[in-house]
Formats: C-alpha cells, sequence, structure tokens
C-alpha cells in the first residue's frame, strides 16, 4: 500500500447547526432486517462525525447490510450496493413491491419444522416476491438473526427458538419502502463506487470486520471470504476516494492492522456491543474504529 500522506479534508461548520435531515422527505424508517455488525445502536456515537448536509453531493453505501446509516441519513440521492444478490433483490422487492412483499410474508410461520421446510427451498426455483419473503422470514426466526452460508451459497442458521417474532411488519416494511424511493440500488462490489464518485459525495463503508482474533472471524454473509488482503484493497480504495475529494467514513475493529493502513486519516473510538458470539463470555461492550478524511468533527466530542 502507498505510504503517499493524504490532504484532509476541511469543512466548515454549517450556519444553523448540525442537522441529521438530509430532505424533506424524511419518514421514520429503520431497518427492516436483523444484520450482524449493524450501526443502529451506534448511530448517536457516529452522529457527530457525519458530514453536513448541506456540503456533501450524493451518498453512497456499498455494503449496505441492514442499511442502518441509510434509514438514519436519508440523503435525496443515494446509491446503495452489496455483493450480495439476495439482499439487493430484497431491497428491490421493498422499493418497488412493498405490499406484494407484505401480502407474501403473511402466510410464514414461527414454528421449527415449517422452518426447516423453507430454509431447504431453492430460491431460484422462487419470484423475486418468494425470495424477498423467504428472505425475511429466515432472518426474524432464525438464530441470532444472523445471515450466514456455506460454501455452496446456502443459508444455514438454525432456528432461533423466539415467541412471537415480528415476521411482518407492514408498516415499517412501508417507511422503507417510501425512504427507498429515490435511491438506487444495485448488485455490485463496493469497488464500483470508483466509477461515480466525485468531490464532494459522501461514502460509508461498514465491510466485513477484521477478526479481533483468529478465531473470532464471521464473514460469511456471502460464499466470498473477506480477509487481510481484502482489507488492505479497501483501504487503497478508501485512499483514492479521499485523494479525489470525496468524503469518506468507514467502520471496523480496532486491530492493529486496521490502524495501520488507515493511520494518515482520522482515527475515532466507539464502543458497541455485540452479541454475535456464540458464547456469553464473548459477548459485551468493545471497542470498534470510526476513520474519516476530513476534520470539521475534530473538536467535537463524540457522545
Amino acid at each position: 500500500m502507498s505510504t503517499k500522506k493524504v490532504k484532509l479534508l476541511k469543512i466548515s461548520e454549517p450556519q444553523m447547526g448540525y442537522s441529521l435531515d438530509f430532505g424533506n422527505t424524511r419518514v421514520k424508517a429503520k431497518p427492516f432486517i436483523k444484520w450482524a455488525g449493524g450501526k443502529a445502536q451506534l448511530l448517536p456515537q457516529m452522529s457527530n462525525l457525519f458530514p453536513p448536509k448541506d456540503q456533501i453531493g450524493r451518498y453512497f453505501e456499498p455494503f449496505l447490510g441492514g442499511g442502518a446509516v441509510f434509514f438514519h441519513l436519508q440523503p435525496p440521492k443515494s446509491f446503495l450496493s452489496d455483493s450480495n444478490h439476495d439482499l439487493v433483490e430484497l431491497y428491490q422487492a421493498v422499493k418497488n413491491n412493498v405490499e406484494e412483499l407484505i401480502h407474501a410474508l403473511k402466510p410464514h410461520k414461527n414454528e421449527p419444522d415449517y422452518f426447516y421446510e423453507v430454509r431447504a427451498q431453492k430460491p431460484a426455483a422462487l419470484s423475486q416476491i418468494q425470495k424477498a419473503a423467504r428472505f425475511i422470514y429466515l432472518n426474524k426466526t432464525c438464530f441470532n438473526g444472523l445471515y450466514r452460508v456455506n460454501s455452496k451459497g446456502e443459508f444455514n442458521v438454525p432456528f432461533g427458538k423466539y415467541k412471537n417474532p415480528a415476521i411482518c411488519d407492514a408498516e415499517g416494511l412501508r417507511a422503507a419502502s417510501m425512504a427507498l424511493k429515490h435511491a438506487t440500488i444495485t448488485n455490485a462490489d463496493y469497488q464500483s463506487v470508483l466509477d461515480k464518485a466525485r468531490p464532494t459525495d459522501f461514502i460509508y463503508f461498514d465491510p466485513p470486520y477484521h477478526p479481533l482474533s483468529k478465531t473470532s472471524s464471521f464473514t460469511s454473509y456471502t460464499s466470498d471470504r473477506f480477509g487481510e488482503g481484502e482489507q488492505k484493497e479497501l483501504a487503497n480504495v478508501y485512499r483514492e476516494l479521499a485523494n479525489r475529494g470525496c468524503f469518506v467514513m468507514l467502520s471496523n475493529s480496532d486491530t492493529p492492522l486496521i490502524r495501520e493502513i488507515y493511520k494518515d486519516f482520522n482515527i475515532y473510538e466507539i464502543q458497541a456491543t455485540r452479541a454475535i458470539n456464540s458464547k456469553p463470555e464473548g459477548r459485551g461492550k468493545i471497542t470498534e474504529l470510526l476513520i474519516i478524511n476530513y476534520y470539521w468533527a475534530t473538536k467535537r466530542r463524540l457522545s
């Protein structure tokens, strides 16, 4: 990786104070699926570090996942993408056919035998709406709300034994559909951002985290691996976008590798509560990192 120093972008204080309202059509939307490493709980800490709305162009989120940051900001011009094809089709269904999706969700049952029947279905044999409903159903009823696939790309998380999961949150899905109305949603690798991003665009990266130890890795959101080499490639993309004049934010775990490859940028520590570990002693408060390439927020404290 290049050791060339980068110039941190300075952006001025907004005249009327900081606001998270990026537009006039904001709705009360939130993530409609559970996602390991989701950012909903961290938004109060992250809010002070988002660039002000009057100084950014467009918004890009290329590791979409549960979309907590997008739903929080709801920028008027957004490009959302992910390498998980099934996840992208789900978002497209919520955006374009939410009433059909709600109708398809209603018959699903929170029963173990039924769960394994649905899990065994071949997505290729289903319509887009049926696949989207299956995705939400499995996500709401599987263990810990995990999305994990094996080397063949087959969903393999067991039944979660929840008493009364909200399989069909109709109003939540309708709100998400409204928030997604003006977003462009594509199945693409994160590097595709380089084809579109230009100065003053805001890019938020939330990649699979670098493992804290050799036994703590969890990167199986797709059948592709995201290891140390991929983390370094992402850092190169981050650097190129920063040099292009984009505002870039990235979340990752607090490890020596991540601190080293982003040492030229502003690094903030935030506290997260994670429960993905199957052992109770492996859960609890941990330090995560937010890396930004601009410094209007450096005088502000994380709440």
